[in-house]
C-alpha cells in the first residue's frame, strides 16, 4: 500500500483560481457600473430639474434613459457571469459579444451627449 499523495501542480491550481476570481471581479464591476448608472439616473431625473429650475420633462426622460442603461448593465453582467462560468467549467473562453459592446457604448454616448446639451442650454 503506497502512501504517496497525488501531486498537484501548484502553478495550474493558482492559474485556475486566479481565472475564477478574475471572472468574479468582472461580474462585480458590471454590478458597480449598473448601480452607479442608476444613481446617475436619480440625480439627473429627480435632482437636476430642481437645481436648474427649468423644464423638467427633458431631465426626466434622460434619467429614464440612464435607468435603462443601468438595468442593461446589471442584466448583461448577470448573463456574462453565467456564460463565463459555464465556459470556465469547460476550460474554454466566452468572449463578450461585439454587438453588445457597440449597443451599450452607443447608448452611453447618446445619453452623455444629451446630458451635455441639456446642461449647456440650461432648460
Amino acid at each position: 500500500m503506497s502512501s504517496e499523495q497525488p501531486v498537484f501542480d501548484r502553478k495550474d491550481t493558482d492559474v485556475t483560481r486566479r481565472t475564477w476570481l478574475a471572472a468574479e471581479r468582472t461580474w462585480l464591476a458590471w454590478w458597480r457600473t449598473g448601480i452607479a448608472v442608476a444613481a446617475v439616473a436619480i440625480a439627473i431625473g429627480r435632482f437636476l430639474p430642481g437645481v436648474t429650475g427649468g423644464t423638467q420633462w427633458p431631465y426626466r426622460i434622460l434619467g429614464l434613459g440612464y435607468g435603462v442603461l443601468g438595468i442593461a448593465a446589471l442584466a448583461i453582467g448577470a448573463a456574462r457571469q453565467q456564460s463565463s462560468s459555464r465556459a470556465l467549467s469547460r476550460g474554454d473562453y466566452d468572449p463578450l459579444s461585439s454587438p453588445v459592446v457597440m449597443w451599450m457604448t452607443a447608448g452611453a454616448i447618446v445619453l452623455a451627449v444629451a446630458t451635455m446639451v441639456l446642461v449647456a442650454i440650461g432648460t
